[in-house]
């Protein structure tokens, strides 16, 4: 199980960073303590979709789920602690047990017992990866008797092509970053992931070829333990909404370098 990291955002230092983010306007008075009942808001940051975050060299966690949790903190007036994981499914079960208040997901059907969801904020691609000498040069042709798919285990591809798929086998990587260096080291057919993260892949490891179109858009969220209540959730959504309607989360997207993800639509 990968391990989890803590990190503590002072509340200055919340508020500064915050405001680089273009907060939106502020949450009503108390929702703090329905959302950061403990005095600090604790944030889930999965690391296994570079999208959304990322640890540099130096060890510092960025990216735009980050920005997002310091904003929600800096209206709240709270601290911010940042829970790292490396792996979606780690980063599920760390909310469902109320170890964070709030978290960063993929929305899937079988996240929803447990976890309060918003509507997503961010649009992302799943696409297949294959090397260059495949005679697979279509998603259509990917799910056929004796493919063998790799993908992170527990997440949104994993999940989704559970259900989808008729004939292929899925291989399941221990995280998503994983998948490509298990794709090659297993000998699979077909690796399945963030389309961005294959196209790096691809670019540094020669006879590699990511498949055009895409399987499957993911809708990226925000959640927290859905013990919390409708009136948490509630509270939790109208944040995400008014952080795509005041371009917080474009200027996110746009201040990491994150290209081919779009700002889901905003919901009245």
């Amino acid at each position: 199980m990968p391990i989890t990291r803590r990190h503590v955002v002072s509340l200055a230092a919340a508020a500064t960073l915050a405001g680089c983010a273009s907060t939106p306007p502020a949450l009503p008075p108390g929702a703090a303590k329905l959302l950061a009942p403990r005095g600090k808001l604790r944030a889930c940051i999965n690391l296994g979709n570079p999208i959304l975050a990322r640890r540099d060299a130096a060890g510092a966690v960025s990216g735009v789920s980050v920005d997002l949790a310091t904003a929600l903190a800096a209206q709240l007036g709270v601290p911010l602690e940042l829970v790292v994981v490396e792996a979606a499914l780690k980063s599920v079960e760390t909310v469902k047990g109320d170890e964070a208040d709030v978290g960063f997901f993929a929305i899937d059907p079988r996240r929803s017992d447990g976890i309060g969801f918003s509507a997503p904020y961010v649009l992302i691609e799943g696409a297949y990866l294959v090397r260059a000498a495949s005679p697979i040069t279509d998603n259509n042709q990917v799910d056929r008797a004796g493919t063998r798919i790799m993908v992170g285990r527990g997440s949104a591809y994993d999940l989704h092509l559970s259900r989808e798929l008729k004939n292929a086998q899925l291989l399941r990587a221990p995280t998503s970053p994983a998948v490509v260096e298990r794709f090659l080291a297993e000998n699979a057919d077909v690796a399945a992931g963030v389309r961005q993260q294959l196209e790096a892949d691809a670019a540094k490891q020669a006879g590699l070829r990511v498949l055009p179109g895409r399987f499957m858009v993911i809708e990226q969220a925000m959640g927290l333990p859905l013990q919390r209540g409708p009136e948490a959730t509630a509270l939790l959504a109208r944040y995400v909404e008014q952080a795509k309607a005041s371009g917080a989360v474009a200027q996110a997207l746009q201040r990491h370098g994150i290209q081919g993800a779009i700002v889901a639509p905003v919901r009245n």
